[in-house]
């Protein structure tokens, strides 16, 4: 399975039409041929990792289709509370914002929408995009490599259900200002993951600069 062959087949679907259909009637974020970048960046056979966000940043100049991720090198208030939870997990420290190298690692940043309208906060939740992502996580569910899944917040840990047994979940509170002290500062979900990851034989995530 590539992940173009899997875009492709999904575009077929009635449903993916209509978010083609309504796309083309809005201004959103990321730029078109951003849409796609998690899954370029990481392909499929190369997947080790999964961070599931809600969606795209809203304002412009910053979201690139990698979930948390910005190009410019203004930290949004979540990056800077996972940058400082990275410090805290690894003691190392991380200052870029753009993630793509943790993408090239095999950490898929998957948001559950792909786009959002222009400035509105998950404006697109309802327009077909969580019935692409639950079907990405179907497919890396017949990977028999064991999968590191990171959830951080009741709309990411909504899809637990979806994720089979073999997977390894780490769950905490989300980033966000208004829920990091309430259980993800101090998760430690980067040595979590990369212990796991070194017990599968797998090289860990360098997840500082």
């Amino acid at each position: 399975m590539t992940w173009d062959k899997f875009i492709k087949e999904e575009m077929k679907k009635e449903y993916f039409k209509k978010i083609i259909e309504y796309l083309k009637h809005e201004n959103y974020y990321p730029h078109p041929n951003e849409i796609f970048n998690a899954f370029k960046m990481t392909p499929y056979d190369k997947v080790k990792v999964v961070i599931i966000g809600q969606d795209p940043y809203h304002e412009e100049g910053q979201a690139h289709g990698l979930a948390f991720s910005v190009l410019n090198n203004q930290a949004p208030p979540s990056l800077k509370n996972i940058f400082k939870e990275i410090y805290d997990d690894t003691h190392h420290i991380r200052t870029n914002p753009n993630l793509s190298d943790w993408a090239s690692q095999g950490v898929l940043l998957l948001n559950a929408s792909l786009t959002c309208k222009c400035h509105m906060a998950n404006s697109h939740k309802d327009i077909g995009w969580q019935v692409f992502t639950d079907n990405v996580i179907r497919e890396l569910n017949k990977k028999e490599e064991s999968i590191v899944y990171i959830l951080w917040g009741g709309f990411a840990k909504s899809k637990m259900n979806l994720i089979d047994k073999h997977h390894f979940i780490i769950t905490s509170a989300h980033p966000s200002p208004l829920s990091a002290y309430n259980g993800f500062f101090g998760s430690k979900p980067f040595s979590k993951c990369n212990d796991f990851l070194i017990k599968q034989g797998e090289s860990p995530i360098k997840w500082w600069d």
